[in-house]
């Protein structure tokens, strides 16, 4: 969730309690959101989805925070099997409809999740996981973060890819973005830390890629610089 795309908060102050922060994370909180506009994201997938995708073989996918379904429907029409979940009842009823007006709505199921949940996603009956599990600009508070991200990367199957993309904390620096929050944003590094990669390598884990590359953002006031952080996990079989 960008500013553009698939932002998850969008109050412009810094001084949020993580009270407040988790609140941006429920179901109330989203269904408003997305009531109050017929469309609130770009429909186009993300950039980095699109990319981190092109060298993987098709099978099955979850995506974690579908909003309206632009990944999702862009992914099944690449020939994954997608499961698309949020925890917004609105956003889950737009990915279906969208996915419908595109043809694909036979690859993709829709559910709801909350990230602040105590469970991971559920995997696909008779498998040990999903091909790729992907979450785009998921900012949860730094209290949450480990425990959330390693719930989503329990329901990677072995040889299955895990890719998490999100703002990195250099674009607080640089007045691209408001950081919502103390520590909503975080660095390649805080993923492979609470995935237990710190050091590169895992018995669990091989990191294919750790970057935070920079891309052009259409912004109010005009195009701007802003980095991403990018990692892409296997799980080892």
């Amino acid at each position: 969730m960008t500013p553009s795309h698939h932002h998850r908060h969008h109050r412009h102050h810094d001084d949020l309690t993580l009270e407040e922060m988790r609140e941006a994370l429920t179901r109330e909180f989203w269904d408003e959101r997305y009531s109050g506009s017929e469309r609130v994201w770009s429909g186009r997938p993300n950039q980095r989805l699109v990319e981190q995708t092109a060298d993987l073989t098709p099978g099955s996918a979850c995506d974690i925070g579908c909003g309206e379904g632009a990944d999702a429907i862009w992914l099944a029409e690449q020939g994954w099997d997608v499961t698309a979940l949020d925890v917004s009842l609105v956003a889950l009823d737009r990915t279906a409809r969208h996915a419908i007006e595109r043809g694909v709505d036979d690859r993709v199921k829709v559910g709801e999740y909350d990230v602040l949940g105590s469970h991971p996603p559920r995997k696909p009956r008779r498998s040990k996981g999903f091909d790729l599990v992907s979450a785009h600009f998921m900012h949860v508070p730094r209290e949450d973060f480990d425990d959330v991200y390693r719930r989503i990367a329990a329901a990677v199957a072995p040889g299955g890819r895990l890719l998490v993309v999100a703002h990195h904390p250099d674009d607080v620096e640089s007045g691209a973005r408001q950081s919502h929050g103390p520590g909503l944003m975080f660095p390649p590094e805080q993923l492979l830390a609470a995935l237990g990669v710190a050091g590169g390598s895992s018995d669990e884990w091989e990191v294919e890629v750790a970057d935070d590359p920079v891309r052009e953002q259409q912004m109010e006031d005009g195009p701007m610089q802003v980095r991403d952080t990018v990692v892409r996990l296997r799980r080892r079989s």
